[in-house]
């Protein structure tokens, strides 16, 4: 889903939504376990808290062995959409900090790029929620890419949309799965806590802040001020 072209600069940040601008991860994880047991299937919410980043296609087979091009996994993803849209969705809250931090890497000349496994339907959701929808140039979502994260496919997706390089492009994202997707498609990556990993978890990553609020108090001395 492409947002209204503006004048692009040569730096690009490309953002995850969930667990880095938006509190949702448990959420997700909530609504799998939620569509999950409605087709009898019994998962654990600490099964699928920690896979919860990487695309459905990944998380349904991993937690359930349902193949997801089948019919049975296309209803329960279904569900699970359903579910998270009408159910999770509206209780949702962003993290401290998040659109302060877009306005300031926006005054700094950053691109700015939704780079996520969320389908394109849920992503203006949490666009809304996030209150960030009008400082964001472009969004990529699964509809976007052939395999999502850890692949690199969405990120290089979202360098493209930006018409960057690899070289002069950073995501800022808060699971490992973003940081391995990142690394394979070339692109630099920052990473929050606030997504739930800790820092051996994101080790991948150039610098790890909290949350959106402390990369901002400390965005002098992070690596986007250095792009300056």
């Amino acid at each position: 889903m492409l947002l209204p072209l503006r004048v692009r600069s040569s730096k690009t940040i490309i953002l995850d939504i969930d667990g880095t601008l938006v509190d949702s991860n448990d959420a997700h994880a909530a609504s799998w376990v939620d569509a999950l047991r409605a087709y009898g299937i019994e998962v654990p919410f600490e099964r699928v808290r920690p896979l919860i980043g990487k695309g459905g296609d990944k998380v349904l087979p991993e937690v359930s062995g349902v193949d997801p091009e089948s019919a049975r996994g296309r209803e329960i993803s279904a569900r699970r959409k359903a579910i998270f849209r009408e159910e999770y969705l509206p209780k949702l809250a962003p993290f401290s900090g998040a659109r302060a931090l877009l306005e300031r890497m926006k005054r700094d000349g950053f691109t700015l790029v939704v780079g996520t496994s969320a389908e394109a339907d849920l992503v203006s959701g949490l666009l809304d929620v996030a209150k960030v929808r009008d400082l964001v140039d472009e969004t990529t979502t699964s509809d976007d890419a052939e395999r999502s994260k850890p692949d690199p496919d969405i990120v290089e997706a979202a360098v493209a949309e930006a018409g960057a390089e690899p070289r002069r492009a950073w995501m800022l994202g808060d699971t490992p799965y973003d940081i391995e997707a990142a690394a394979r498609a070339g692109v630099r990556c920052v990473a929050l806590r606030c997504g739930g990993w800790d820092d051996a978890a994101l080790a991948g990553a150039i610098a790890i802040y909290d949350d959106p609020l402390d990369l901002l108090s400390r965005y002098e001395t992070s690596p986007f001020a250095a792009e300056r």
